[in-house]
Formats: C-alpha cells, sequence, structure tokens
C-alpha cells in the first residue's frame, strides 16, 4: 500500500461486498447511535436476521451492559472469520469517494486511512490528527476488549478537513461521472441514500494527496489561522467516532512492540469529510438524567452559586427552543425538560465558553453524588424531549456550536468538552459498509 507520511495517509485495501449483496440488509448505522432506544436495534437485528450483515460483524453499544457480553464478542469474530473465508468480499486498493444524501442535503467524504503513529486522543496535544473533544479514557477498555482478535475494522469515524478553497474532495465529485460507481442504494429506517465510486483515476487521487500536503505547510498553516510556530499543524480534526479512533490507538500501542511499524493495525479506516461543505450540519448533543433522586434545581443552585442567572418555566417546548436558540450573548441559556415542566436556565461566568462546557461540570458532579442513575448523550429535539419527559427523567436541551469555530478552537485551546457536537442527528450517522483488514 501507498503511504504518505507527511499527512499521515495510506492508500487502503478496501473489502466492498459483492454486488450480489442486498446491502440495504449489509449496511447499518455506527454502534454508538441509539442506545437508549433499543426498539430501533430490535428492528435492525430483524432487518438482518439470516443474511449477511454489518450488524453481526459489530456490537451495538446498548449491548455493551447487558449479559452475554463475551458470546456476543466470540460470534463477532467467528462472523468476520466466515465473511472472509466465505469470499464474499472484493478488495480494491485506493481512495473511494462516498455521497450520503439524507434531510434533504448531500455530504460528500472521502474514504482513506489515517496513520495512528500521527494521532494522540490525549489532552494538549499537538498531533497532526487531533481529538476536538475530551476522551472518557474509560470507554477505551471494552471496545478495546472487542477489537482484540477482531480480523476486520468497520469505519463509521468521520474525520473532518479545514478546506475552505475546496481543493481536496470536491474536485473528485465534479468528476464522478468518470469513475467507478460501487454502490448505490437507500438505507434502512429512514435514513437516506448512500453512494460510492472508486477513485481509480490516478490523477484524481494524486490531485487529493498534493491538497492535503498543501493544508499541512507550516507556513500557510500558521497564516491562516494567525499563529505562531509554535502551534503544530492540525490536518485532521475528529468530528465523529472519536473513541473508535481512540481504541485503534490504544490497540495500536498495546501491540506495536511485538509486531513492527510495518503492521496493517497501524492504519484505521475513516471518512474525511471538508467542515466547509455546506450539507454538513453541527448538531448538538443533548443529555437526559435517568432516575433522577435529589433535588435538581436545589443542586443548580448550589453548583452555579452567584452565576445562575435565572431558572424558570416556560409555557411549551416551542418557547424553550427558541429561548435557548435565541439567548444573547455573553448569557448561556440551557432547557430541562421533565415529566411537570419545561424550564430554561441562563448562566454567566462560569470559565467555560460554551452552554455544554458549563452543563457537564454540573453534572459529572450530580451523578457522582448520586444524583441520578444514569445519563445518555442524544441526539434529536423529539429524542431528548421525549426521554426527559419520562417520570423519573430530566433532558437537558443545548444549542449548536458554530462550525466554523471548531478548527481555530481546538488549535488555540484545546480540546472542546466532551460530546459538544454532532454532525448531523442519529440517523444522519456514518452507516458501515467497507472493511479492513487488520491482521496479518
Amino acid at each position: 500500500m501507498k503511504t504518505y507520511p507527511s499527512i499521515g495517509v495510506q492508500i487502503p485495501e478496501v473489502l466492498v461486498p459483492h454486488q450480489d449483496i442486498p446491502l440495504a440488509q449489509w449496511s447499518v448505522i455506527a454502534c454508538d447511535q441509539f442506545t437508549s432506544q433499543p426498539e430501533y436495534w430490535q428492528q435492525v437485528e430483524k432487518i438482518a436476521n439470516n443474511v449477511p450483515s454489518t450488524f453481526h460483524i459489530i456490537l451495538p453499544e446498548i449491548y455493551l451492559e447487558q449479559p452475554g457480553l463475551e458470546d456476543r464478542i466470540q460470534h463477532i469474530r467467528a462472523n468476520m472469520r466466515k465473511y472472509l473465508d466465505g469470499g464474499i468480499f472484493d478488495p480494491y486498493e485506493g481512495l473511494i469517494y462516498v455521497e450520503r444524501t439524507v434531510a434533504g442535503r448531500t455530504r460528500r467524504g472521502l474514504l482513506l486511512a489515517l496513520d495512528l503513529e500521527c494521532y494522540d486522543y490525549h489532552k494538549g496535544s499537538s498531533s497532526l490528527v487531533r481529538a476536538t473533544e475530551g476522551t472518557i479514557l474509560e470507554r477505551i477498555p471494552p471496545r478495546l476488549r472487542i477489537r482484540e482478535g477482531a480480523l476486520l475494522e468497520l469505519p463509521h469515524i468521520l474525520v473532518l478537513i479545514d478546506d475552505p478553497q475546496c481543493t481536496v474532495i470536491e474536485p473528485i465529485g465534479q468528476a464522478r461521472d468518470r469513475l467507478l460507481k460501487r454502490y448505490d442504494f437507500d438505507l434502512m429506517q429512514d435514513s437516506g441514500h448512500l453512494a460510492g465510486y472508486l477513485v481509480n483515476d490516478p490523477a484524481l487521487e494524486l490531485g487529493a494527496l498534493r491538497a492535503l500536503e498543501a493544508l499541512a505547510q507550516p507556513e500557510g498553516f500558521a497564516r491562516k489561522y494567525g499563529v505562531g510556530p509554535e502551534n503544530s499543524v492540525l490536518l485532521f480534526a475528529m468530528g465523529d467516532g472519536n473513541h473508535s479512533l481512540a481504541t485503534a490507538k490504544a490497540y495500536w500501542e498495546r501491540i506495536k512492540p511485538q509486531v513492527g511499524l510495518d503492521h496493517p493495525a497501524r492504519y484505521a479506516l475513516v471518512e474525511i469529510e471538508n467542515v466547509h461543505d455546506e450539507a454538513l450540519v453541527f448538531e448538538p448533543i443533548h443529555r437526559v438524567l435517568f432516575g433522577v433522586k435529589k433535588d435538581l434545581q436545589r443542586a443548580l443552585l448550589d453548583h452555579f452559586r452567584g452565576r445562575l442567572y435565572s431558572y424558570y418555566s416556560v409555557e411549551d417546548q416551542t418557547v424553550m427552543l427558541n429561548k435557548v436558540e435565541h439567548n444573547p450573548n455573553p448569557v448561556q441559556a440551557i432547557g430541562l425538560v421533565d415529566s411537570q415542566s419545561y424550564t430554561v436556565i441562563e448562566l454567566g461566568d462560569t470559565g467555560s465558553n460554551l452552554p455544554v462546557g458549563s452543563l457537564q461540570g454540573f453534572l459529572d458532579t450530580f451523578l457522582k453524588n448520586e444524583g441520578a442513575e444514569r445519563i445518555d448523550y442524544v441526539h434529536g429535539t423529539d429524542v431528548v424531549c421525549s426521554l426527559g419527559a419520562k417520570p423519573g427523567n430530566t433532558g437537558f436541551y443545548l444549542p449548536a456550536m458554530p462550525k466554523s469555530d471548531l478548527f481555530k478552537t481546538v488549535i488555540l485551546d484545546g480540546a472542546l468538552p466532551r460530546k459538544t457536537f454532532s454532525m448531523g442527528e442519529a440517523r444522519e450517522k456514518r452507516f458501515y459498509l467497507e472493511c479492513r483488514k487488520i491482521t496479518e
């Protein structure tokens, strides 16, 4: 495989299912979605029953805390072996250009492999590939257990580039009619449409790589962001799948002393997207507390003593959303939903530039003090409001972060608070389709 060390990229060998495999049943959504909605995954299981499907070679995170985890992992490994031995894949060495249409918008991406030697998810990292939000280290071990012994990786990782002149992905999209269309189908459960094209034109491939190299030039980087030479180049910023890439990195660091640097697990298959793609929307990630056991209002007043400007009920969901979305700076507004009411809290001078950072500090303390049984991070207004309105729960509605702020904020301030933003709502997440071998 061809590698480009200066930009941390490998041209991978990708495994794509034979054209006689029904892709609407093969392709399922990222494993970390719908973690509080078991009915979604029950429907996926019915759709994938007795047919080749990525459902049988991934572990939806809704099952992480359920009995039988080890049996599920063993079945995943066995199914990977069965699919490889059964010859259901066609290998292709090269980039894959993808178009995902959902909610009336079409996002464009490019599938390639990133060098994990160029990635560091720890706080304060200055690596070429960088986490954009805090990595929860406790989330890595169970995912590491799944990756250990796995023959394949399936990417749901979306990585962003800051390419305002649209020099990397967009030229390939403009030439897609010259490429070999490899798949084109509707995704399950009203999740839109997916099309993929093999970038079998050497000139287009080279053009994308040269454009990435130009984005990584230190002098241009410094001018672009108005920073000095002490700021290392950030070329690839995590969009979705931060903990999956962190798990791949942790696994690589574990096996590297035994296998050496020339090993497929050194790389991870990802899709890159341009943060300037007009179809790419940053959605907030809301919070839901389950089994609230303590007085939430009192806890908020105590935690934000002197910084909680107001805490007031509003007539309905629409008013709450409007108050949060159109709240004037520098006051931060957050919506609360429980079985009794809709509430808006307004904060100031919390030490965090974003409402999500202010709220997460409170929630961490509240959970540590056993104020609730558990927390989940959810996408979509309807989901946070419906779950929050159930007896014993409370939902927290957050405003979206402007995507234009992402790269410079990470460069200057480091990683954002965890679960700050999402690239679309749950059904817009990446679906598994392509695979890559991570064993020799």
